[in-house]
C-alpha cells in the first residue's frame, strides 16, 4: 500500500487548489482498499496503466474529476467522478458490472487547510473522520451491494424437468380451444364423487361438484318448457347445453296434485 505522504509528495507539482488535495486523499483511500487506478475519463484510453499513483493529467479539469479503478483480483471495476460545487465535492462511484451506485458529499474546508498546500502536515485535518466518511459512504456500500448481487458466483443453472417433474395440474396448451362441451365421463358409481379431489394424482373419476346428469343413475328426459304455459320455440336451448328448466323436471307441464299428501283430518271442518 502506498503511503499517503509519498502519494502527496509525488502529486505536489500538480496540486493547485484545495479540491486537488482532497482528491489526492480520496484516491489514496480507494487504492488502499486493494484497487488500482487504470486511467482518467469514462472510457479506456491508450495511456491506461495499472498504478497506485495518480495518473497523468488527473486534475486537468478542476470542475469534474474522473477515474477508473479495478480491484486487485480484477472482479470489480469502478468509475469514480467528483464534481466541485462551491465549497463541496460531490462524489459518485459506480460499479460497472452490477451498475451499483454510491455517492458522498464532502465539505472541502472541513478537511483541507488551504493556507499552504505544499506542506503535507498542514494540508490535511480531521483525517480519521475523512477516512471514515469515505469508507462508510463509498467503499462499504459498493462492497455490500456487490455481495448482495451475487456477482462473485456464476448464475445457477437448472436442468430440464423430467417427465416425473411435469406439473400434472397444468393445462396443456397444444389443444385448440373450442366451444364444444368437454367429454365428461360418468363415474362408476354415485359414491365416486370427490375422487379427483381426494387423490388428484390417482386418475380417479368424480369431482367435487355433484352433477345430477352424470351421477350414474338412469337419466330422466328433461323438458325445458316445464313450468311454462307454452313450449319453447325450436332451437331455444342448443343441443347438449346445460340448462335449468323453469319448472320441475318431467315430460309434461302438468304439476303435482296439491292433495297428494293431505294432513291428518284435513276434511274435518272443526279443526
Amino acid at each position: 500500500m502506498v503511503d499517503l505522504e509519498v502519494l502527496f509528495l509525488s502529486a505536489i507539482p500538480s496540486i493547485s487548489c484545495p479540491q486537488d488535495a482532497l482528491i489526492c486523499f480520496l484516491h489514496w483511500e480507494v487504492v488502499s482498499n486493494d484497487y488500482y487506478v487504470l486511467g482518467i475519463h469514462d472510457q479506456p484510453g491508450p495511456d491506461d496503466i495499472k498504478s497506485k499513483l495518480l495518473p497523468a493529467k488527473w486534475n486537468s479539469n478542476k470542475e469534474v474529476y474522473a477515474f477508473r479503478y479495478e480491484s486487485k483480483d480484477g472482479a470489480r471495476k469502478l468509475l469514480l467522478k467528483a464534481v466541485s460545487v462551491e465549497k463541496n465535492l460531490v462524489i459518485y462511484v459506480m460499479e460497472r458490472n452490477t451498475m451499483q451506485i454510491a455517492d458522498l458529499t464532502l465539505n472541502v474546508d472541513d478537511y483541507i487547510d488551504a493556507e499552504d498546500l505544499s506542506d503535507f502536515r498542514r494540508t490535511y485535518k480531521n483525517t480519521e473522520e475523512l477516512r471514515s466518511q469515505i469508507r462508510s459512504g463509498i467503499i462499504t456500500p459498493i462492497h455490500e451491494q456487490w455481495e448482495k448481487a451475487g456477482a462473485n458466483s456464476p448464475p445457477r443453472e437448472f436442468p430440464p424437468a423430467t417427465a416425473r417433474e411435469v406439473d400434472p395440474l397444468r393445462i396443456s396448451s397444444h389443444r385448440p380451444h373450442t366451444s364444444r362441451q368437454p367429454a365428461w365421463r360418468d363415474p362408476l358409481s354415485p359414491f365416486a364423487v370427490g375422487g379427483d379431489d381426494l387423490d388428484p394424482f390417482g386418475c380417479q373419476r368424480g369431482g367435487m361438484i355433484v352433477d345430477p346428469l352424470r351421477s350414474g343413475f338412469p337419466r330422466a328426459l328433461i323438458d325445458p318448457s316445464s313450468g311454462l304455459p307454452n313450449r319453447l320455440p325450436p332451437g331455444a336451448v342448443p343441443p347438449g347445453a346445460r340448462f335449468d328448466p323453469f319448472g320441475p323436471i318431467g315430460t309434461s307441464p302438468s304439476g303435482p296434485n296439491p292433495d297428494h299428501l293431505p294432513p291428518p283430518g284435513y276434511d274435518d271442518m272443526f279443526l
